[in-house]
């Protein structure tokens, strides 16, 4: 049934925006994480969704590519001498991460979301229809 592949598309959509939302939550947490393992300030990272056709059933299923980090922009530089993670000149590097960019993205992936669990809403109760008008 047709109405089965909208749901399986529209729920993989809501699996791909859940994803979204659990790194936007890590780059907000890490906002202000100076030092990593790595030894440097945390990296704000984004995911990269794909969008692959599926010949059996015809369909089109979003999922995550990969995840990469921002390395376009730069560290915050604070002048803070007395800081642990200060440098010889006395600049601590913080996270590139904009906590009002990363509201906006999440705003836009719950969004995203709330369609597609909408879409699903409106598949079953499409389905329910059918079904009564067969009795």
């Amino acid at each position: 049934m047709d109405l089965l592949k909208a749901m399986d598309v529209s729920a993989g959509g809501m699996a791909a925006q859940s994803a979204r939302v659990k790194m936007i939550a890590e780059n907000i947490a890490n906002a202000d994480s100076v030092i990593t393992d790595e030894g440097t300030a945390y990296r704000r990272k984004q995911i990269q969704f794909k969008a692959d056709l599926d010949k059996a059933s015809g369909l089109t299923h979003v999922h995550i590519d990969r995840i990469i980090e921002d390395d376009k922009t730069p560290f915050r530089k604070v002048y803070e001498p007395s800081h642990p993670a200060a440098n010889d000149q006395g600049f601590v590097l913080y996270p590139n991460v904009d906590t009002m960019v990363e509201t906006v993205d999440l705003r836009e992936a719950t969004r995203m979301y709330e369609a597609n669990m909408q879409a699903i809403e409106s598949a079953k109760e499409m389905m329910a229809r059918s079904m009564d008008l067969l009795r």
